[in-house]
């Protein structure tokens, strides 16, 4: 079962589910660090997959949704084992070994390769809008990292795995989105993350031996991570990308780091400098610029581009 194009009497919806998962995906950076102090990289991996499999596992079993057809399990396969699998390890590895702004800066490199990988692999055209709003962000992006750096605490192997937890995001979404124009949302979602736990279950001693010893906050921290940052919004996310180019929705993740900054203010206490403010205000910003569409003079009866009845994208 596919995913269709929302009727026009829904046209937010792929906003909402836009906003669901850039929401819960920041919210996703500070349980890291809570629990990374209790949990290995694989260990928090696999306890964060297994558990969003839980989730999604048992909302198939109450929508009865069946196994996805065949031409889709490529693009799932490669994204379970890149993005769902790979891309785990290598973030909750990286923020080990790195300051959390040095990781925001060099993961914030995936929504640019997205945009590269989806105009040669899939297509997606490339306005000028995008490009502006993906550099405002970008920028953004640059100056959040920079002003939460510690000054010293990054090393070379944590860059590396940040860069290469980008480099498996953006491919993963590139290869989800054909999957998403053969089955629904929920089926890549959850044969993705099943996928992911498979290729994760190499930790699976280590996740047996530190669930035994980690404090229950650690572990309910693993536990949200894999019901909310994953099973929900990694949905929601297939949801929109399935309504729009694979470009466009990795410009709405630059709205991540400022979220970031305001919830470690509210959860964790760390008040952010004005440096760090004015980097947030210019991550919103160029998603609100990449989002925009240009208003163009059109005959009399044929509507405008950007008129709501128009190409619906979140």
């Amino acid at each position: 079962m596919t995913d269709r194009a929302a009727p026009a009497s829904r046209p937010l919806l792929p906003v909402l589910a836009a906003a669901v998962t850039v929401v819960l995906w920041a919210s996703a950076f500070v349980a890291i660090r809570s629990a990374g102090g209790s949990y290995s990289p694989g260990a928090l991996a696999l306890g964060r997959l297994f558990s969003g499999s839980l989730a999604l596992g048992l909302l198939c079993l109450v929508r009865r949704e069946g196994l996805p057809p065949r031409s889709a399990w490529r693009g799932i396969g490669i994204s379970g084992v890149l993005w769902f699998g790979f891309y785990m390890v290598a973030l909750n590895w990286g923020e080990q070994q790195v300051d959390a702004g040095t990781a925001a800066l060099v993961v914030n490199v995936g929504p640019l390769l997205i945009a590269l990988l989806g105009a040669r692999l899939l297509g997606d055209p490339m306005p000028p809008r995008l490009l502006a709003g993906m550099a405002v962000s970008f920028a953004g992006a640059v100056t959040v990292g920079l002003s939460m750096a510690d000054g010293g605490g990054s090393s070379v192997l944590g860059v590396m795995l940040c860069l290469l937890a980008a480099v498996a995001y953006a491919a993963g979404v590139v290869s989800q989105k054909p999957a998403l124009a053969r089955a629904s949302a929920l089926q890549v979602t959850t044969y993705g993350c099943l996928v992911g736990t498979v290729a994760c279950l190499p930790f699976a001693g280590q996740l047996v031996h530190q669930v035994a010893g980690a404090p229950l906050s650690a572990t309910l921290d693993m536990v949200y991570l894999g019901v909310f940052p994953t099973a929900l919004a990694f949905t929601t996310w297939a949801y929109a990308l399935a309504r729009t180019t694979a470009s466009r929705m990795g410009a709405t993740t630059y709205a991540v780091p400022a979220l970031v900054v305001l919830m470690s203010w509210l959860a964790l206490g760390e008040v952010p400098g004005p440096v760090t403010l004015v980097g947030g205000v210019l991550c919103l910003a160029g998603v609100a610029v990449s989002r925009s569409r240009a208003r163009t003079r059109a005959p009399r009866g044929v509507p405008a581009a950007g008129e709501p009845h128009s190409e619906q994208v979140p």
